[in-house]
């Protein structure tokens, strides 16, 4: 928060008139959109005399509760969210994602802990099955080191799979990512991933959310996550996903919006690859490496950093595994290697993160 002005941040008598409207009932974007179209300013209407309040139409309960709003809670609430160095961006502020500003339905209200500048930078979406198997975990921790090496922020939605994945890999490889939370910033969820919250916003990320703090993790809040980590993103990469799956509204909700959707293809025999590949057969733009995606984006460009990759991309023994599960066997006889330099070999080769290890043998995840 140093990197900005004072002037450029709520000040407390501000934050206390958004708590009222966000508090008012049935008061959503669309109502106060209208209410800013008419007045000098949205807070404005805190001036007015009460006999001019119906000309907003305002309703008779939205009246009685912007006149006598309940200060003693929301002042607790000022109090708690300033204690905790959480931010708060009204839809109209300066610093407000402007992606986000221009979808059907952007929050009111962005619940922000950790460092704000990220949400105007370019961002690429990860969503994914909560079970990926170990091909769509090793395909997001590759992709998302890359992408981090070009200073792409990885935003996800902080859930159990791709989405931790995503997270835990940018910060691995010193990037920056967005976690974007279907509860409040006082309500992390799921419980085990507290740790990976703190972890985001002490290495210079972001947690964002649209509830109160003490929101809890309820079903249909997902949603309405899912449609931030569309609207605030440049483009949506989904790894895996079954034909019923949030990833696949993620996916739909930025369609809808005008943004990429890039899809990676998987086994036919796996049900986590039929959402995939239901995407790309409505468009999507099918992902089989980097290339596929940067070459999107203006000014992304792959450094000397990728280079070795494809050299080990030759290899003998790297051309023995394939994109299913190999035996060590089969890898032997194809390579015609020693076992014991085979085994040294593929050692190497995980750790690259070009191969990775399953149960029955070794799958090859990047080419």
């Amino acid at each position: 928060m140093d990197e900005f002005k004072d002037s450029e941040l709520l000040s407390k008598s501000e934050l206390r008139l958004w708590m009222a409207l966000y508090l008012c009932p049935q008061l959503g974007i669309g109502s106060l959109k209208k209410l800013e179209a008419l007045l000098p300013n949205v807070l404005s209407v805190f001036q007015l005399p009460e006999s001019e309040l119906p000309n907003y139409k305002l309703s008779p309960k939205q009246i009685t509760k912007l006149l006598m709003p309940d200060w003693q809670y929301i002042d607790r609430l000022v109090d708690w969210l300033t204690s905790q160095q959480i931010l708060v961006l009204p839809f109209n502020h300066m610093l407000y994602p402007s992606l986000l500003f221009n979808t059907a339905r952007p929050p009111v209200l962005l619940f922000l802990k950790g460092n704000i500048k990220l949400l105007n930078q370019v961002q690429l979406a990860f969503v994914g099955s909560r079970n990926p198997t170990a091909y769509g975990s090793q395909v997001t921790k590759n992709f998302v080191r890359e992408l981090v090496g070009l200073q792409v922020v990885i935003t996800s939605g902080l859930a159990i799979g791709i989405d931790g994945i995503a997270h835990k890999a940018a910060l691995s490889a010193k990037g920056q990512t967005i976690a974007v939370l279907g509860s409040g910033l006082n309500q992390i969820y799921p419980k085990r991933h507290l740790y990976l919250a703190e972890q985001i916003v002490e290495q210079d990320g972001l947690l964002v959310s649209e509830f109160l703090p003490n929101v809890p993790p309820v079903q249909f809040n997902f949603p309405k996550r899912n449609r931030i980590i569309a609207g605030m993103t440049n483009g949506t990469v989904v790894v895996e996903a079954a034909i019923k799956s949030g990833s696949l509204i993620t996916a739909q909700i930025a369609v809808e919006e005008g943004r990429d959707v890039f899809a990676i293809p998987g086994s036919i025999f796996n049900p986590l690859s039929v959402g995939c590949h239901h995407l790309i057969k409505q468009g999507a733009k099918i992902v089989t490496g980097i290339d596929d995606i940067i070459e999107e984006y203006v000014g992304l460009t792959k450094t000397d950093n990728f280079s070795n990759k494809k050299d080990l991309a030759e290899d003998k023994l790297l051309a023995s595994v394939g994109h299913d599960t190999t035996s060590i066997d089969v890898i032997v006889q194809q390579s015609n290697l020693p076992v014991e330099q085979v085994l040294t070999k593929l050692l190497s080769l995980e750790v690259e993160g070009l191969i990775v290890a399953v149960p029955g043998g070794y799958l090859k995840v990047s080419s």
